[in-house]
Order: C-alpha cells, then sequence, then structure tokens
C-alpha cells in the first residue's frame, strides 16, 4: 500500500511538472518532452491523457513542427475557479499588469499569461469588457493597455515574431521583431526585443507602440543580453549623448535608494564603494546629479568630465568669494 502510494506521489508530481513545462513553451514534440521528464515517449502520452482527464486542452499535432501544445480551454481546469472567480481575477491581473498596483506589473503578467492559457474562449469577452471599467490614479508608471502587454506577453512566451509602429524622429515607421521579455521599469513598460530590420538588439517603450500584433511565424531565440539589465543601462544612459562614470564612495544600496533605477546604473565596488553610470544632455548635468548625493566621488570616464569638475569648482569659489567666512572666534 505505500508502494502503491509512492508511485501515485511520483505520478502527480511528473504530471504536474509536465503542465508547468506545457506553459513555457508554444510546443514540445514527444521526445523532449520525455528527456526533461526523465521518461519515455510512452509515458508522456499517458500523463498527456492524464492532463486531458482533469480539463486542460493539451493538443497533438503530426509531422515536422508537430507536438504537444497546451491550448485554451472549453472548460477551467480544476483549480479550481468557476467562471465568476476566473473574470475577477483576469481583470484584477490586468489592472495589475496595466500599473494600477504599485509593483506588482510584472508579477501580475505573469499570473496573467498562466491564466490566459486556459481561460475560455466565452470569458474573454467579458474580462475585456470589465478591464475597460477599471482605471486608477496616482503611481508613477506611464499606463498602457493591457491588451497591448497581453498581445507582447503571448509573443514572447510563444516564441512568435511581433509587428508594431514606432515613432522615429519625426516619422512613425513599422518595426519587425523577435520579442524576448517585458521589462518594468518604476516609470513604464519596455520591450526587449531583436530588432529584423536593424539586425540587433534594441528595447521600445511600450506606451509609444501603436498598432501591436503579434505573427504565427515562430523563431528559434537567439543568444540574448540580460533583460532587466540590458533595459535600465540603455535608458539610463545609452540613450543619451553624454554618458559619465563615477566612483562614489558610499555603499551601493545607500546610493540605489538616493537615484532612481531609471536615471543610473549602480554596481557595488566592494562594501563601502560603487559605480555610477548615468547618462543626461549635458556633461555638466550629470557631474551635479552626483554632487547633490552629498558623497565623496571621482571621476571614471570620460576624461574631459576632469576638467569641468574645475571649472565647476571655480565658479563656486567665486561665487562665494563675496560672503565672508563665519566667525569661530568666541566672542
Amino acid at each position: 500500500m505505500d508502494m502503491a502510494n509512492a508511485d501515485e506521489r511520483g505520478t502527480t508530481e511528473r504530471v504536474l511538472t509536465l503542465l508547468g513545462l506545457l506553459q513555457q513553451r508554444r510546443i514540445w514534440t514527444g521526445p523532449e518532452l520525455a528527456g526533461r521528464l526523465g521518461v519515455t515517449p510512452r509515458t508522456v502520452r499517458r500523463d498527456v491523457g492524464r492532463l486531458r482527464t482533469l480539463g486542460y486542452p493539451v493538443h497533438a499535432s503530426q509531422g515536422a513542427g508537430g507536438g504537444y501544445q497546451l491550448g485554451p480551454g472549453q472548460d477551467l481546469p480544476p483549480l479550481l475557479l468557476d467562471d465568476e472567480e476566473a473574470i475577477a481575477t483576469a481583470v484584477a491581473l490586468l489592472a495589475g499588469a496595466g500599473g494600477a498596483v504599485a509593483g506588482a506589473g510584472d508579477a501580475a503578467l505573469r499570473a496573467l499569461t498562466k491564466l490566459d492559457r486556459v481561460l475560455p474562449t466565452r470569458l474573454r469577452h467579458e474580462v475585456r469588457a470589465l478591464a475597460g471599467s477599471v482605471e486608477s490614479f496616482g503611481g508613477g508608471r506611464t499606463p498602457v493597455d493591457p491588451e497591448v502587454l497581453m498581445t507582447l506577453a503571448r509573443a514572447c512566451r510563444d516564441e512568435v515574431e511581433a509587428g508594431f509602429d514606432y515613432p522615429s524622429g519625426s516619422e512613425v515607421r513599422r518595426r519587425r521583431v523577435e520579442p524576448y521579455r517585458l521589462v518594468a521599469s518604476d516609470r513604464r513598460w519596455y520591450l526587449l526585443a531583436y530588432d529584423l530590420d536593424r539586425d540587433d538588439w534594441r528595447n521600445f517603450r511600450v506606451d509609444r507602440m501603436t498598432d501591436v500584433s503579434a505573427r504565427s511565424w515562430c523563431f528559434r531565440p537567439r543568444p540574448s543580453p540580460d533583460a532587466a539589465a540590458y533595459v535600465q543601462e540603455s535608458v539610463a544612459s545609452r540613450v543619451y549623448p553624454h554618458q559619465a562614470r563615477f566612483l562614489v564612495h558610499a555603499p551601493a544600496d545607500t546610493v540605489r535608494a538616493q537615484i532612481p533605477a531609471s536615471a543610473a546604473v549602480v554596481r557595488p565596488r566592494g562594501s563601502e564603494r560603487c559605480e555610477v553610470l548615468s547618462g543626461a544632455g549635458s556633461l555638466d548635468f550629470t557631474l551635479m546629479h552626483v554632487l547633490l548625493l552629498g558623497h565623496d566621488f571621482e571621476v571614471l570616464d570620460p576624461p574631459e568630465l576632469g576638467s569641468r569638475c574645475r571649472a565647476l569648482a571655480k565658479k563656486l569659489l567665486s561665487a562665494g568669494a563675496t560672503i565672508p567666512p563665519p566667525d569661530t572666534k568666541k566672542s
């Protein structure tokens, strides 16, 4: 009896692992799933049958490009949400992904993409209608259309190309990309993607996109940069005509608490110092920004920033020259 219970627990854990794999990628071949689970393809077929019995719509296709795919559900699988609970959950996640819930946007979007896998078609219209009546005030993040986020999230998840219109200078151009990750900053949503026309990685502000669509054309993922680090460095530095690096004599956590993540990249350099990378329209602005932090610091790059430090020091000394120093002698 104990052996039977152990076997049942092992099967249950394996089926749950299989469900997690099907949620991670658009399509898997039988041998791929068998290799991940450490079982035979025949066992995979049996476990797929168990998922179908539980209400999960697992589709199988033959031939080149075929395999197992988790499709939209006709009935909710045992989670076990009824229709009203599913609608309420989806609307709350849509609001959170759109920025109404501070700090919850990326987590809400991940949860919403999982729910989207099995949300019956009959409920999606109700979710969209209710989402249109949800608004928020306050919060620092630029609002975006939750449906746009969902379209991009699905494209990232399913590894299919996406397209959208995007401003470039005075023009709006159509961009074709291989979407990789959605990244939420303290102010905005960004998409990190491989731009097919420019043959390079780019990040795009989601609130600037229009006419967003996902194609059915699948792509093989490329070696990619760290999404959050790439977007943060781009937003804080690369988009500006001038970049500067400073060595600040204060712990990284202290400096991060003083500078928004979208304004500078802060990297620890030991326990008591950190490197600050920032960009601006002028070198003087980056210099003043670091000066006002109130910590001792050194200029690392660019070399010409050293001369700006000396010029600024002269101006400050000249500005205070007419004011006599306070009398420190006791009367």
